[in-house]
This record gives structure tokens, sequence and C-alpha cells, in this order.
């Protein structure tokens, strides 16, 4: 038994399958990909993962409480699951595979690069950034050809605007730890995803990230239960 039934999903069409999307919640995704169970970011918070099928693969953008759980990875790893994980979370778990930004990987045969995610203006009040350069990761996964950007936590960095072929984006919008809509609009100017997937959005309002992208037919926003 599962509890998918309760989450929303969307197909993606690629040329070696199906990729299903099931957006559990936050940041945290369930893809299923040529009989694959893929996780990001699993957070027990948003779903029982007792309840949902085992992970051949895991992906990790940093260590915060909401982002990597260790509750929720226990109710999911078994002995043949893939991690790749940053360096801080890999302290915290043994067995996997850590990628630094920049690094890239063929992992479960599903090549997958990291890029960095961090901010530029949003800080603590010690003017520490809430998410600092070096530590977290967002990830490119190339579907046979389709890729998929999951940025983690973010802001409108150079090196996402700088991305290129990019055809599905999940960008978050958390505020104040991430992106406004407006930044959000900044970087899918500069990069165009064919679909975009805003995700981990809090209270921020999906709506005016929509009219701020209706002049944009080449961008496709899609919005889904990802509070």
């Amino acid at each position: 038994m599962t509890t998918q039934g309760l989450f929303e999903s969307d197909v993606i069409p690629t040329s070696a399958g199906d990729l299903s999307i099931t957006f559990l919640g936050h940041g945290s995704l369930l893809m299923v990909f040529t009989g694959m169970n893929i996780y990001v970011d699993p957070f027990g918070e948003v779903a029982d993962y007792a309840l949902l099928p085992k992970a051949d693969l895991v992906l990790v953008t940093h260590e915060h409480f909401d982002h990597f759980d260790l509750r929720a990875l226990s109710s999911i790893r078994i002995d043949k699951t893939l991690m790749v994980l940053t360096e801080v979370c890999a302290k915290q778990v043994k067995g996997g595979i850590v990628l630094h930004n920049g690094d890239e990987q063929k992992v479960a045969g599903i090549q997958i690069k990291s890029v960095p995610a961090y901010n530029l203006v949003n800080k603590r009040p010690d003017g520490e950034p809430f998410h600092p350069k070096g530590s977290g990761n967002g990830y490119i996964l190339s579907f046979d050809g389709t890729r998929l950007y999951i940025a983690g936590d973010t802001e409108n960095i150079p090196e996402m605007k700088a991305l290129k072929e990019i055809d599905i984006a999940f960008l978050p919008m958390n505020l104040p730890y991430t992106m406004t809509p407006e930044m959000v609009v900044d970087a899918v100017k500069a990069f165009q995803p064919r679909i975009l997937y805003p995700y981990h959005y809090g209270n921020t309002d999906t709506a005016k990230l929509v009219d701020l992208l209706k002049n944009e037919p080449g961008i496709e926003v899609r919005v889904r239960k990802m509070a």
C-alpha cells in the first residue's frame, strides 16, 4: 500500500519512457523512471514515507531538517538504495555519494550534475546568508536527454541564470529563505526552461508568478501542491 493517491502527479514523456513526478510537498518529490523510484529531499511532515515505495535513488540538496530528514530517509532506504548528498549531509549518514558544486557523475544510469545553491540577498539577523555558498546543491538530472533541474534552496544566482537546455525546472519560492516571484522570473527569463514548477513556496502567492510570466509563451508554469 502507498499514499501516492493523495498527491498530485504529472507524467513527462521522454525518449526512454515516461517520467512520473509525484509532488509530495514542500521540497519533496518522488520521481519514477524506467522502474526506479527517485526521491528528492525526504521530509516526514509531508508524507508517511513508511507507506511509500522503497528508494532506488535519493538526492539531498542540503542539511536543513526540512530537506534532510533522517527518519524519513530510513523508511525508504534499503541495501541497494543509492544516495547523492552534500559533504555536510554525508557526515550524518554513511554510504552516500558526495557531489560538490560543479561535480558530475552517472548514478543509477542517470547523469547528475551538482550546481550551486545559495543566497545573495536574504540573510539571518547576524548577516549570514540562510544558505551559504558552497554548502548546498541543486541538481540537474538527465533522463535520456530530458534535463530536469531541481534548484534546492537558493536565489537567482548567476550560476542558475547561466544554465542551458533545461526542459523542466523546480524553483523555490519560500520567503524569506529563497526567492521572491520576481527573482524566479528573472532567472527563468535567462535560462528559459520549457516547464516551470514553483516548489517549496510556503505562503508565497504562486498566482503572482503566473501573472508575471503570462507573456512568456515558451515557459509553461505548472502550479502543484508544494507549499
